[in-house]
């Protein structure tokens, strides 16, 4: 390099240049697209209504009848328990006060229907004690029932309760009122706030990330609303992709300013070390946030409208959150990088807190001796390192291998919560399957006489291992659609409910085709099945394909196929000790008390799907962190071994602070009392603090000194075809020499 050479940036760091130049129009920018996606979401904004059906299944097909021939029977549901405990529900004064109880329930706002427990098939149970009223409800889904309505149903069915007549209200409906609304993002926030002070030391650093994140926050969450109107959002995405955007949009800008402070104390100008950041981990975090988008699309693979819908959801979060990394994070530095050590708190000595930054003759940072440290130790003892840590993760993902597939439901709530108490009662008085009764629909061709064919199907259901009741067929007002309401033995959970479905689909209902019926499976229980066979045929396809992708990304990202590989092994080794971790907590033992489940839960199949996308995303966002700073010290040396230490000193308390604000963040997630949200933070707050000690501090370094100068190898041919990315930046050009001048507006090299 001449010593009147130009660094020559590329097209990140002409645009951090630009934005540090122009940062009040920057900033109006951004207010401005605040404003417009607002605009558009109050005017277009969609519901977070979801069809939880798998396309062209038999539960789906079943769905669709109900809904065009039995709305009643197709809308939301109230089942109205009720158990007397000293006499007979038949009882003249039991049947009184049942009666005063729904005459109460009909006049309420919404209830367009109450049935006669005392008239209709199956409501009274064998032993006379228990009785089961079914409301209907004028809404489409239960997210649409005010929960102030609800709360109106809850106080009736409570004040008819007495000593001796127990009274409770269950459906989705009120399970989703007693949940109550939950909302971590806060929580998340004020934790990564502590965390960014303890780690930077000043206020001005610490709030950089916080800055860029509630922006990002702010215009994502708005968006949503867009999303939602054209494709299914589940309830819970949008918490999902909230809290992901905070934790990327914290990690993302932390790296930078780190980066950024080690480029001052270099002795660049603000303006400068702006462009210098974003040229050098500014391409780290483009390569980390593709690997999300890349793992995000992986929820394609499942062909479910609602993973789909939280694919999208998701990955617009990511993507604001890498333009606020872009464009708003310089246009912040314009304001306040020159006073980035500012504010610092006054526990902390300037020069001898935690975020001090020593730099060497070379321009060069020096890693804190402690760090050093554990890097030297981690190469003296790499093999036992690397056996101690393969150990580890298997021994956490070992409760995966008997985890049990599922929906949870009212029996997995607290049994404080009414909807719990009437699926207690309806188990103890009916019988377990009366919580998961299936639903048989059929239409009856002209020429078809239902009057014959309906009996015959009913008695070969009823003949089948496993049902408990068969209630008498209905038709529709048409008389060309019949239901029947199959009641198994088991419990929507059991394993045995399953093995009925499919053998009623497989052997009993074909059986009947002489009736000339076409007869589907449907109900919550055979939805809930399909969909997690869905999930289990999908699978392999969605891990295949993210990890493939991600695989080739890295490839050309760092120019070795021994880091494509290993990288791809110990991420998936951090999902699978997080999957682990979930099922422990599960099974409702000592774990799971210690986070609310008491009882023994099942899994839902998208749980693993969606924590696999998010967490092999994640993995991959610290993989990049740490080996481009490997590789950009192997690049200077050609010493493996340096280049590991560097790598990993230079990383550690970034990534430390990293993973314990991303912990922080999805772990507000775990007092949520939906077990889906619950399972989910829990899960990636365990894989991120497995993912950042077990893989990153130690299996990733250890492995990478046990394969030595082989981590970096490419064939020849391979190499000369792969595109040169330089994830790793060239930070060779923006160290200051004498003579050398920087410039934030250059040409691009």
């Amino acid at each position: 390099m001449t010593p009147t050479e130009t660094v020559r940036p590329g097209p990140l760091g002409r645009l951090a240049g630009a934005s540090f130049r122009h940062r009040g129009r920057v900033l109006a920018g951004w207010a401005a697209a605040l404003a417009v996606a607002a605009g558009l979401a109050a005017a277009f904004g969609g519901d977070y209504e979801v069809d939880y059906s798998t396309p062209g299944s038999d539960s789906q097909q079943a769905q669709q009848l109900l809904t065009e021939r039995f709305p009643a029977q197709a809308g939301e549901p109230v089942d109205v328990v009720v158990r007397s405990s000293d006499v007979p529900v038949t009882d003249a004064a039991v049947r009184a006060e049942v009666g005063a109880l729904l005459d109460t329930l009909r006049s309420l706002p919404h209830v367009t229907a109450v049935d006669d427990p005392y008239t209709a098939p199956g409501a009274l149970a064998p032993d006379g004690r228990t009785l089961v009223a079914r409301l209907g409800l004028d809404v489409d889904a239960p997210e649409d029932m005010p929960v102030a309505d609800t709360e109106r149903l809850l106080d009736a069915a409570s004040a008819a309760s007495r000593p001796g007549l127990d009274v409770a209200l269950g459906g989705d409906t009120i399970r989703t009122a007693e949940a109550g609304e939950f909302g971590g993002e806060m929580v998340g926030l004020v934790a990564a706030a502590v965390i960014l002070l303890v780690t930077f030391g000043t206020v001005v650093a610490a709030g950089l990330p916080i800055g860029v994140a509630v922006a990002g926050l702010a215009v994502s969450t708005t968006l949503t609303g867009l999303v939602a109107a054209v494709m299914d959002v589940p309830n819970w995405a949008p918490i999902l992709a909230s809290l992901l955007g905070i934790a990327l949009g914290i990690d993302y800008v932390l790296l930078m300013v780190t980066r950024f402070r080690e480029w001052r104390a270099a002795g660049l100008s603000p303006s400068d070390a702006t462009v210098a950041t974003l040229d050098t981990a500014g391409r780290a975090v483009m390569v980390a946030g593709s690997t999300v988008m890349i793992s995000m699309f992986g929820l394609f693979a499942t062909g479910l409208t609602f993973m789909q819908g939280t694919a999208v959801v998701t990955m617009v979060a990511v993507l604001v959150v890498l333009a606020a990394s872009a464009t708003l994070f310089p246009a912040l530095l314009g304001f306040f990088g020159h006073r980035i050590e500012r504010w610092r708190l006054p526990v902390l000595r300037r020069g001898r807190g935690p975020g001090a930054v020593t730099v060497t003759d070379g321009g060069h940072v020096e890693p804190s001796r402690a760090w050093l440290r554990w890097s030297r130790l981690i190469e003296r003892r790499r093999v036992v390192a690397v056996v101690l840590g393969t150990g580890l993760m298997l021994a956490l993902a070992a409760p995966f291998l008997g985890t049990r597939f599922g929906f949870p439901d009212a029996g997995n709530d607290p049994e404080d919560h009414s909807a719990r108490q009437a699926y207690d009662l309806l188990a103890d008085g009916f019988g377990a399957g009366a919580n998961g009764p299936l639903l048989l629909v059929t239409s009856v061709p002209p020429g078809v006489d239902g009057g014959s064919a309906l009996p015959a199907v009913a008695d070969a259901v009823a003949a089948t291992p496993g049902v408990a009741a068969v209630l008498p067929p209905v038709l529709d007002p048409s008389g060309d659609t019949a239901l029947l309401t199959v009641v198994p033995s088991a419990g929507p959970q059991d394993a045995a409910t399953e093995s009925l479905v499919h053998a009623l689909r497989d052997d009993v209902l074909p059986g009947a085709a002489g009736t000339g019926l076409d007869v589907h499976v449907g109900g919550v229980t055979a939805a809930a099945i399909d969909v997690n066979e869905t999930m289990a045929d999908g699978l392999p396809l969605l891990i295949g394909g993210v990890v493939v992708v991600s695989m080739l990304l890295l490839l050309v990202s760092f120019r070795s196929v021994v880091v494509m590989l290993t990288a791809a092994v110990m991420n998936l080794l951090s999902v699978v000790a997080a999957y682990g971790v979930v099922a422990l907590v599960l099974e409702g033992g000592w774990a799971g008390r210690l986070v609310g489940i008491d009882t023994e839960t099942p899994m839902p199949a998208y749980v693993p799907v969606v924590m696999f996308t998010v967490l092999f995303g994640l993995s991959m966002d610290y993989e990049v962190f740490l080996i481009s700073r490997m590789r950009e010290s192997w690049l200077r040396t050609r010493d493996n071994a340096r280049s590991i230490v560097d790598g990993l000193a230079g990383t550690g308390r970034v990534i430390t602070a990293a993973a314990a604000i991303m912990v922080t963040v999805f772990a507000a997630l775990v007092p949520s009392p939906d077990v889906v949200l619950k399972s989910l933070g829990l899960g990636m707050a365990a894989a991120i603090l497995i993912d950042a000690t077990v893989v990153r501090m130690l299996l990733v370094p250890a492995t990478m000194h046990v394969l030595g100068r082989a981590n970096w190898w490419a064939p020849r041919w391979l190499d000369r075809r792969l595109p040169q990315l330089y994830v790793e930046g060239r930070p060779d050009l923006f160290l200051p020499a004498p003579g050398l001048r920087t410039a934030a507006e250059p040409v691009a090299r």
